[in-house]
Parts: structure tokens; C-alpha cells; sequence
């Protein structure tokens, strides 16, 4: 494994600009009706089934008239722009529970969920719960309406599926982490190299139940011609609330603020507005994802929506030790009681959590 850091452009799919692809939707993959005939006619076993979601598998559930879908969600993910939405799905006329179910099953073919919060629930949901901001130091990032910068999550894929849409804004926000170094190392080159050194990391305002208040990774990674990305500045800042931490250097804290200055510059980010249905798949290493603020419908049944998976994909993507991923629990593992592993149960948002 050659971990070798060759400060040089990056190219391939993976260095994608927003302003390129805005007006094409080859990153958009339509369903055919005999794939959403397929996912709707499983997804109808599933929930009648009614199986554990920490222990089925994607054996349980064939899905041979999605195999199309499934190589190209793998290609994209693996190997192409990181990312793929998927759309077609009738959400709007099956209810919540069918729509989970398909999700779920979905994400079965493309990886194994993992555990997202202390009582290991498999399926969570964004969504706001209240009116807390994220200036609530207690705000869970899934659970407010405000804007959010651009981070990565701990897993190897992030799906999200839009069950309802918000009244104004709430547009998901995609940034290409190649780009983003690309960018700096044409701008600050004596900065660049920062970027493969280890940071340390809020764990606790990740996880409140995390087992240590910080951990450490890169930001990048480049091993055997393959780049990575695990970033989030806020996390860093935040960490040196703790004073174990050691303390940011200056060159540190101007290679972060641009970090957040590049990842804004007009052009780079992908906007999408989500409809309902919709199935959105990001590889955390290839890009970047944040959201902007929304306004929701008074009707609390109309407020805006999301489920969301996280997946880990095990196909031997190279990366440095001890590479991001340090937030996500396996499968099952349980650290408070309260977790939701029936589809009927998951797919309602727990308002006594997060909040």
C-alpha cells in the first residue's frame, strides 16, 4: 500500500464542479416501471414480513429487475461522481411504511446499515423536532431547520429518501471533495499538505454517548491513487473546547476557514431539490454534503421529511489508518434501550430523542 502524498491536481469523474452538471441529469437515474414495479412488490413482503431490521440481508430479499440500478448506484458510488439520485418512486401514494421498507431494501444491495444513535436504530430520520438552532451547543444537526456546512458523515455511504418536502428551501447540497483540494492546492500550496496530517475531531458533539470526548483523523487521504475526503471544520473548532486538545496553529485555522471559503465559491456546490420519492446516494470520501435552511408547513404531518441510512461498504477502498468512521456502530449494537427495528416502527421519528 503506498500512502505517498503527491501534491498534484487530481482528475477523473470524481472532480466534478456544480455549475457543470446543474443543467444535466446524468446524474439523476431514472426507474423504469419494472424496477419500481419490483421494489414496490418486495417492499409489500418486506413490511408484511416484518423482519428484524439489525439482522435481514439483502439474500432475504432479491431484487433481480433492479440489478441495473444496483451496478450503477455501485459504479457511481465507487468509481464515478460519488453520488447518484434516484428517482421514480410513488411515495405519495403507498404511505411511509411501504416507502421505508423500499429504502431499506435499497440500501441492503449497496451495503450494511449501521447503527446511527446510542439505541442503535438502523433507519433515523431529519427532521425538525423543535425550534432549537444550531447555536444549542444540546442541537442535533438532523433535527433543526437552519443551514448546514458542508461535512462528511462517519459512514462509507449517507442515503437519503425525501418522504416530504419543505414549504421553502431545504435544497440538499453537494461539493466535490477532489474540487475542494484541487482548489487549494492552486490557491495555497504551502497549506495543501495540512490537509493528510491528523486533526483532532469533536466525538461527544457527534455522539453524546461516544466513549471519548475527541478522536483523530485526516481530513484527507491518498493511498494507492486514491483520494479521499473526511471533513467538517466546525467538529474541529468545537474539539478544542476540550483542554486535552491541543491547540490550532495559525496555519491550521487559515487552511480551515479556506476550506469553508472554497467549498462556498459559486459554482462548486450541486443543488437538489428533493420531491417526494426521491433517493439520494453519497460516498462520504467523494463529496460533501450540507443543506440549506427551510421553512416548514404549520401542519406538523406536512413537515419536511427525510429517512436516512447509513451504509457501510466494504469493497477495499484504500484509505490511511484510522481514517474518519469513528462515529458508527455495527449493526445491533445497542448502547440505550428505545431503538426501533420494525419498519412499521422505524420509519416514525422518536420525538423523545434529539431533542
Amino acid at each position: 500500500m503506498t500512502t505517498a502524498i503527491d501534491l498534484a491536481p487530481i482528475s477523473g469523474p470524481s472532480a466534478w464542479r456544480g455549475d457543470e452538471l446543474r443543467t444535466s441529469t446524468e446524474w439523476v437515474y431514472q426507474l423504469s416501471d419494472a424496477e419500481r414495479a419490483e421494489l414496490e412488490t418486495v417492499g409489500r413482503r418486506f413490511v408484511a414480513d416484518n423482519p428484524d431490521l439489525r439482522t435481514v440481508t439483502a439474500a432475504d430479499y432479491p431484487l433481480p429487475a433492479c440489478a441495473g440500478l444496483n451496478e450503477e448506484c455501485a459504479r457511481q458510488l465507487d468509481s464515478g461522481r460519488g453520488f447518484i439520485l434516484v428517482r421514480g418512486l410513488h411515495t405519495e401514494e403507498y404511505g411511509d411504511t411501504l416507502a421505508g421498507a423500499i429504502f431499506f431494501l435499497m440500501g441492503l444491495h449497496l451495503g450494511v446499515p449501521m447503527g446511527q444513535n446510542q439505541m442503535g436504530d438502523v433507519l433515523d430520520h431529519v427532521i425538525a423536532t423543535s425550534n432549537k438552532t444550531l447555536d444549542d451547543p444540546s442541537a442535533l444537526p438532523s433535527r433543526v431547520r437552519d443551514r448546514l456546512p458542508f461535512h462528511s458523515d462517519s459512514s462509507d455511504v449517507v442515503a437519503l429518501m425525501c418522504l416530504r418536502a419543505a414549504k421553502a428551501g431545504g435544497a440538499s447540497s453537494l461539493v466535490s471533495g477532489t474540487t475542494i483540494y484541487n482548489e487549494i492546492l492552486r490557491r495555497r500550496p504551502d497549506l495543501a499538505p495540512l490537509l493528510f496530517e491528523s486533526w483532532h475531531w469533536d466525538w461527544h458533539r457527534q455522539d453524546p454517548d461516544a466513549p471519548a470526548r475527541t478522536y483523530t483523523s485526516p481530513i484527507c487521504s491518498y493511498v494507492d491513487g486514491v483520494f479521499s475526503t473526511y471533513a467538517g471544520s466546525s467538529m474541529i473548532f468545537s474539539a478544542q473546547d476540550y483542554p486535552e486538545v491541543p491547540r490550532l496553529t495559525e496555519a491550521q485555522i487559515e487552511l480551515l476557514h479556506l476550506y469553508d471559503e472554497v467549498s462556498q465559491a459559486p459554482g462548486l456546490a450541486l443543488d437538489m431539490d428533493f420531491q417526494p420519492g426521491d433517493v439520494q446516494w453519497l460516498l462520504n470520501y467523494a463529496a460533501l454534503h450540507s443543506r440549506t435552511g427551510y421553512v416548514d408547513f404549520p401542519e406538523p404531518e406536512r413537515r419536511r421529511h427525510l429517512l436516512r441510512l447509513w451504509l457501510k461498504r466494504d469493497v477495499g477502498r484504500p484509505l490511511v489508518a484510522g481514517f474518519g468512521k469513528h462515529v458508527v456502530t455495527e449493526r445491533g449494537s445497542e448502547i440505550a434501550p428505545g431503538g426501533r427495528f420494525r419498519i412499521a416502527e422505524a420509519v416514525e421519528p422518536n420525538f423523545e430523542w434529539g431533542n
